[in-house]
């Protein structure tokens, strides 16, 4: 008689499983960009039966919304990880410009441009939304402390600032020249808006 599976390792099955169905597909995503995510091909990478993926994913597009979530998550991770125990809030606000530049150096930002361009399931979008959200809640704080209450338009301001340094970085300017650029056209904005930087 065989032995019983135990719920939990039934659990952590499915969760090894599923965790191979995204790795197989970040790759293929890494390699050749998000529109070569089909179930045919993540099957192939994982050494798994193309119906499997069923059992976890509804379509290759639901599995892309995982890889946009993930992805943010990490994304959120490093941006919150560069401003700790940081007490100036200008300097936070640097660093955090650093961090979100150097993703661009590092490549990986091609990997979110490539999976937002695919098509999301309709019902994955709130969750994708969120995890948008969140990469702003990393900012917010200190954009409240030099005393700012148009948090929202201060944002698209850093995210102006950032698409513009992430395009000359793109085009082969030196980075850190770009990153310092653009930290210190950020912060002497700021710093008009705020009012420290203005003469009465």
């Amino acid at each position: 008689m065989c032995p019983k599976i135990q719920a939990a390792t039934i659990v952590e099955q499915r969760a090894m499983r599923q965790r191979q169905l995204i790795d197989a597909a970040l790759a293929i995503a890494l390699e050749s960009g998000a529109a070569s995510i089909t179930v045919a091909a993540v099957a192939q990478r994982a050494g798994l039966a193309r119906s499997s993926i069923y059992e976890y994913f509804s379509s290759s597009a639901d599995l892309i919304a995982d890889l946009v979530i993930e992805e943010l998550a990490l994304y959120q991770k490093r941006l919150s990880h560069a401003v700790i125990g940081t007490q100036d809030p200008y300097q936070h606000i640097e660093l955090w410009i650093a961090e979100a530049l150097q993703y661009v150096v590092d490549g990986r930002h091609m990997l979110i441009k490539s999976l937002n361009a695919a098509t999301i399931p309709e019902f994955r979008r709130d969750e994708i939304s969120q995890g948008h959200r969140n990469l702003m809640t990393t900012i917010s704080a200190p954009l409240q402390e030099i005393g700012l209450t148009d948090i929202r338009g201060a944002m698209s301001y850093l995210q102006n600032t950032i698409e513009a340094a992430s395009v000359r970085i793109e085009s082969g300017n030196d980075a850190e020249l770009e990153i310092r650029s653009a930290q210190i056209y950020a912060i002497a904005g700021l710093r008009a808006l705020s009012g420290a930087g203005l003469t009465l």
